[in-house]
């Protein structure tokens, strides 16, 4: 099982350079406008497994769905169809705006897969009938692909048709992007979603067939002035996070900026060194590979090792499979420590445990 992580007030998130050639992953606090960045709000929304519980539906759901999907995606040799999602937890949710004249969207800003894809006016799933729908009659710059497309999520899936119109982020409009409209939408989490759709931001080896994700798209037509994204995550519940398009506001972060390398060019993927707790290796010994991603808030990885970091802070499984620990225990918790290119991040108790 998962360790909730929730973002601490010490600002240390993580920021993506957008080279085609070779890409860099770093850690870091941004916020504040620059003449040369384009900042999108971002607005931090309740976890679907508070809404799930909240309706008294979260047992029977992890009943039906015990695991992720995710697992299935790590043994195929090249991913195209799948994208490592379960939207049971905390996600942050910005608005851009689809069409001429323009059609509002909330999205995520999702570093774990690469496509764009809000619900349209041509699905009745319970999924889109609860959020806003695309019309393309409405758009005088749409463009109809004809091309089918599916994804399939760990805790739901989406079928539609790929179009391509003009796409506003901020100041920022993408002329005839590719995008999906979805025809069906299947899964609880997706229906009870606070979010249209979303905004992928990982590689071109993830996204529909022959298409461009919208950042290359954005590099491409030239409105950026560096090939680069960055994200500040904050803990506040309602604003304060941002996602920025084209640089780094280098003074919204303490210390040294660190690098680091991208081992595969599909997920924002990275080389882990070792994971430890007071000073002793508790789960990737020798290393192993990770990835990092926006759309969830969740530190997932394999059972043995996570099941030893419950024990080792005397976690306490509930009848719904979850891992509680006391409130009053937190502060007294080890915090884990990820070893990355020989740079240590400690992460304490306060962020990879929830309080709910």
């Amino acid at each position: 099982w998962p360790i909730p992580a929730q973002s601490t007030p010490e600002p240390s998130e993580d920021v993506t350079r957008g080279e085609r050639t070779m890409r860099w992953i770093g850690f870091l606090s941004l916020v504040a406008l620059s003449e040369c960045l384009v900042t999108v709000p971002l607005m931090k929304i309740k976890s679907m497994r508070e809404n799930l519980r909240e309706r008294d539906l979260l047992r029977d759901y992890l009943q039906r769905h015990p695991y992720s999907q995710a697992y299935k995606l790590l043994r195929k040799p090249r991913v195209t169809v799948q994208s490592m999602r379960n939207y049971l937890d905390l996600y942050y949710v910005g608005t851009i705006s689809i069409g001429t004249p323009p059609q509002k969207f909330k999205v995520v800003f999702d570093t774990g897969s690469a496509d764009l894809w809000v619900p349209s006016i041509y699905c009745s799933s319970p999924a889109c009938v609860t959020h806003r729908t695309f019309d393309p009659l409405r758009s005088s710059t749409f463009q109809d692909a004809d091309l089918p497309i599916k994804r399939v999520y760990g805790s739901g899936s989406m079928t539609g048709l790929l179009g391509y119109d003009n796409v506003r982020i901020r100041n920022l409009v993408c002329k005839s992007q590719a995008f999906g409209l979805s025809t069906t939408e299947s899964g609880i989490a997706l229906e009870l979603a606070a979010f249209d759709g979303i905004l992928g931001l990982a590689y071109p080896t993830l996204a529909f067939n022959d298409t461009t994700p919208i950042f290359d798209s954005l590099w491409k037509q030239g409105l950026l002035s560096e090939n680069l994204f960055a994200f500040y995550l904050s803990s506040n519940n309602r604003n304060g996070s941002v996602v920025m398009f084209g640089g780094v506001d280098h003074s919204y972060y303490r210390g040294e900026l660190q690098w680091v390398p991208v081992s595969e060019q599909e997920f924002w993927q990275v080389t882990v060194d070792s994971i430890s707790m007071n000073g002793t290796v508790v789960a990737c010994p020798g290393g192993c590979q990770a990835i990092v991603d926006t759309g969830v808030s969740l530190l997932i990885g394999p059972p043995d090792p996570v099941l030893d970091i419950l024990k080792s802070i005397n976690a306490q499984i509930t009848s719904t499979g979850e891992y509680i620990v006391s409130c009053d225990d937190v502060q007294s918790l080890p915090d884990i420590v990820f070893t990355m290119n020989n740079v240590t991040y400690p992460v304490p108790a306060s962020a990879y445990i929830r309080r709910v």
